[in-house]
């Protein structure tokens, strides 16, 4: 049986410590390299704003290593939160002012139901996966809001069982942090946020031992994901196009132009978020046209 490593008490959440990822804070649990753990998560809408639970230290892991992080299952509650924040979101500016407000959505048998302000009841299929999942920087501790080379707050969907992330290294034991899971999510998270909700995930860590990568990827059944932060979203999309040329070129033998030009015939791309300080997008090629 798995191990669960459990999240902190709501009163005991601080700001300061649950809301970054950084290398300051004490390892709360550590993990041998293949060790399969539960990791308890708070509601990115919890009293302090977008908790992780965490540091992880992963038993081996040095600077210049890969971390895996194969995602097995996500244990959802029976219902979620959404929410429109003043000031927050993608629309702010180009609508009226909006206005707070909160919606809770039932989760019912793998279908997300969303009452419009109509009464009609909407049902969405739910599709679980971890918003915010990263190591700790270099040096600096960084705020759970933003993403960045260590992974961080990527809303992205692709983050979701059945799926591998891979996450570059920059300090001894990796001290992953992870929070922040949607029930579901648009691409955009345009409002900024999704349905939110507190969520028990089961992972298995493992390590790449001096294999050096530059940005989060992601392996799915049929693709290979590469994922790029930055503003403006052009430069994120920039960010992960570059670095599957340079997965194609290190791993299965491209040559460089080669690859380029490959891309612009075969890669798809996808926004994960346009709403947190740096924006996310996501690259994805099938893995029929490299594993040949």
């Amino acid at each position: 049986m798995a191990r669960r490593i459990m999240k902190k008490p709501s009163e005991k959440l601080d700001q300061l410590v649950d809301s970054v990822l950084g290398p300051h804070a004490p390892p709360i649990a550590s993990v041998a390299p293949g060790e399969v753990v539960e990791v308890e998560t708070w509601s990115a809408l919890e009293r302090v704003t977008n908790p992780v639970t965490g540091p992880i230290e992963v038993e081996g892991a040095e600077a210049g290593d890969t971390l895996v992080v194969e995602i097995l299952d996500i244990e959802m509650p029976d219902e979620g939160t959404t929410a429109i924040f003043p000031s927050f979101g993608a629309l702010e500016g180009w609508l009226n002012l909006m206005e707070p407000r909160r919606k809770m959505c039932e989760i019912r048998e793998g279908r997300v139901l969303y009452v419009t302000d109509r009464g009609e009841t909407v049902e969405l299929e739910a599709d679980p996966f971890i918003g915010t999942i990263g190591v700790s920087p270099e040096f600096e501790s960084i705020t759970t809001l933003s993403p960045g080379r260590h992974g961080g707050n990527m809303d992205c969907p692709d983050v979701r069982p059945g799926n591998t992330l891979m996450l570059p290294v920059f300090r001894p034991g990796a001290l992953l942090g992870l929070g922040d899971v949607h029930a579901v999510q648009g691409d955009g998270e345009i409002c900024g946020v999704a349905v939110e909700i507190p969520a028990v995930v089961t992972l298995r860590l493992d390590l790449q031992k001096g294999r050096r990568i530059g940005w989060p990827r992601v392996v799915s059944p049929d693709e290979f994901m590469t994922v790029g932060s930055a503003r403006p979203l052009e430069d994120a999309a920039r960010q992960a196009f570059r670095e599957m040329v340079d997965w194609m070129v290190a791993d299965f033998g491209w040559v460089r132009d080669d690859a380029y030009m490959f891309l612009s015939l075969a890669a798809k791309s996808r926004i994960a978020q346009i709403v947190d300080p740096l924006y996310t997008a996501v690259v994805k090629l099938s893995r029929s046209y490299l594993e040949r």
